[in-house]
């Protein structure tokens, strides 16, 4: 999962990002409205963290772009303490939660997971494949009910998966979704990180669709595979 964060002051934002990073995201960070909104225009986010109070373009008018141009993804805006109004205006512009500064990161890190839950139909923080759990709120993924350990990257990749689970995912949109943009990005790992994947679980629930991607099993493949 891969998240825009659009925060001026710059300690905050590398703070967040930090925390962000060690939930399982690939983050990008942009310090100004205008260079957020060219971000979240022309790149693909799972979610993005907006604050209000931005030099350059202010965040509602960022908002406001987005929404205009038919950019759908979830946005969670940071606002000044008891200022309900740019709550309201935000909401109004098109957000779709609020955090009120001063706020705890980790308050932000289960809005932004929720609010990715929600975009997707997705309600429990528990996503499961067959015998795959893997738990969005701690990160960990177990097959009947034992822990498996992933890599980072692999943990992404197969959390975007289970979040979409009836989508043929080319190798492009993970790679644009488990890297942030500063990262040397190379679709061709993505068979490796497919290929550990499954090896790792013991039960291949990533079925390849030749020239298209990867698709998630449904409940009745698993069954004849295992079978």
């Amino acid at each position: 999962m891969r998240l825009l964060l659009v925060e001026d002051d710059q300690d905050l934002s590398r703070q967040m990002k930090t925390i962000l990073e060690d939930g399982g995201y690939a983050v990008d960070a942009s310090f100004d409205g205008e260079d957020g909104h060219f971000l979240g225009e022309t790149e693909s986010y799972d979610a993005i963290i907006l604050d209000l109070g931005l030099p350059v373009m202010d965040g509602l008018s960022v908002l406001r772009k987005w929404r205009s141009k038919g950019i759908v993804t979830p946005v969670l805006i940071l606002t000044a303490r008891d200022e309900w109004s740019e709550k309201v205006a935000g909401l109004d512009a098109g957000a779709d939660d609020y955090v009120t500064k001063p706020f705890k990161v980790e308050e932000v890190l289960a809005r932004v997971r929720a609010l990715i839950r929600r975009s997707v139909g997705k309600a429990s923080p528990e996503l499961a494949c067959g015998p795959v759990t893997l738990n969005t709120n701690n990160s960990r993924v177990s097959v009947n009910g034992s822990p498996v350990k992933l890599t980072a990257q692999e943990y992404k990749l197969l959390s975007y998966m289970m979040h979409h689970p009836e989508k043929v995912i080319s190798r492009t949109e993970l790679t644009e979704h488990i890297y942030d943009q500063d990262f040397d990005r190379d679709s061709n790992t993505i068979e490796v990180f497919v290929t550990r994947i499954r090896k790792k679980l013991g039960v291949n629930i990533l079925k390849t669709i030749r020239g298209m991607g990867y698709q998630l099993m449904d409940a009745e493949e698993l069954e004849v595979k295992e079978g």
